[in-house]
């Protein structure tokens, strides 16, 4: 029996030396892949006193004055658009505009307003890119300056997690500029 203990012992003490000799790597972070459906735009064709193409995937949903929610349902997004009339208060809508946007400052790692000029159409604004955990991840406005103004915020149905939204969010940047781009106002 002393003889069967020995043997199993140095058995054991030579399995344990034999399986001790590869390095052990950790396994590396795995990424969420998420796919999207290409973007199909079409034009939007209303009542209102502007026009604009929007992605096949977005639902439009009408509220009163010409303001209008683009529903993303499949990515739990948002796109609130809000039409107001220019009538001698444009500095006080820009004001408006820049207050909400900054009221994010305290969530959001960093706010990049991007200058938008289009003269041909006669569209000009601004695009708020925020980063970080905060409730909007996107704010832009276009005007003409003198009768149409119109602002858009990007808000996501979950708790805001800058990491998980990230390609929900990349994805509607695209629209947003397809949006501002195709945006042509009616006379």
């Amino acid at each position: 029996m002393t003889f069967l203990k020995y043997i199993l012992s140095a058995l054991l003490i030579c399995v344990l030396l034999i399986s001790c000799g590869d390095e052990v790597l950790p396994k590396p972070k795995g990424f969420l892949r998420l796919e999207f459906p290409e973007a199909l735009y079409a034009k939007v064709q209303s009542d209102c006193p502007y026009t604009f193409e929007k992605n096949q995937i977005a639902v439009i949903n009408p509220k009163q004055n010409c303001w209008i929610n683009l529903d993303y349902p499949a990515l739990k997004g948002t796109l609130h658009l809000s039409y107001v009339p220019v009538n001698g208060n444009l500095r006080q809508l820009l004001e408006d505009v820049q207050k909400l946007t900054y009221e994010h400052a305290v969530k959001a790692d960093a706010i990049e307003p991007t200058v938008y000029e289009n003269a041909a159409q006669n569209v000009y604004g601004m695009v708020y890119e925020v980063e970080g955990n905060a409730a909007s991840q996107a704010q832009f406005y276009v005007t003409d300056s003198t009768k149409h103004f119109l602002t858009g915020s990007l808000y996501f149905n979950v708790k805001p997690n800058y990491d998980s939204i990230y390609p929900a969010v990349i994805y509607i940047k695209k629209d947003i500029r397809t949006l501002i781009e195709s945006l042509q106002w009616k006379e």
